[in-house]
């Protein structure tokens, strides 16, 4: 996703304890029988079961004040029909305590996986997620 000029929302601020968006979004596909794949770079397959810091805005899934399951965003949503990118600029998240949902940026710790072939088409996911600062 890219940042619009006219979003009432303030862009990701750079933080150095974060993976930067910069680095999943750099994602290759290719078509393997009919389906377009992913072709995930050396340094994207690095950050895989390991523990891991991502930065983005809530995007839920299911109504309700408080989130266990929800899509972090490379940028915020506008719209309530429009997403935010593709596959590459979402991250699906599964916290192990509910968090409050926000419009501003929220950080979230856990185990990071890269999905080869996630029957949603998701390309990351991030497990036993924790809220940080």
């Amino acid at each position: 996703g890219v940042h619009g000029a006219n979003s009432p929302f303030a862009p990701l601020q750079p933080r150095a304890d974060v993976v930067p968006w910069t680095v999943l979004t750099d994602v290759k596909t290719k078509t393997d029988k009919n389906k377009v794949v992913p072709v995930f770079a050396l340094g994207q397959m690095a950050l895989n079961q390991k523990t891991q810091r991502i930065q983005g805005f809530m995007m839920p899934l299911e109504p309700g004040e408080k989130q266990k399951h929800f899509l972090l965003t490379s940028v915020p949503l506008t719209c309530g029909f429009c997403v935010a990118g593709g596959p590459e600029s979402m991250v699906e998240v599964k916290t192990k305590t509910p968090i409050r949902y926000t419009m501003e940026p929220v950080t979230v710790e856990g185990r990071f996986l890269v999905l080869l072939d996630d029957p949603y088409g998701l390309y990351y996911r991030v497990t036993d997620a924790v809220a940080v600062q």
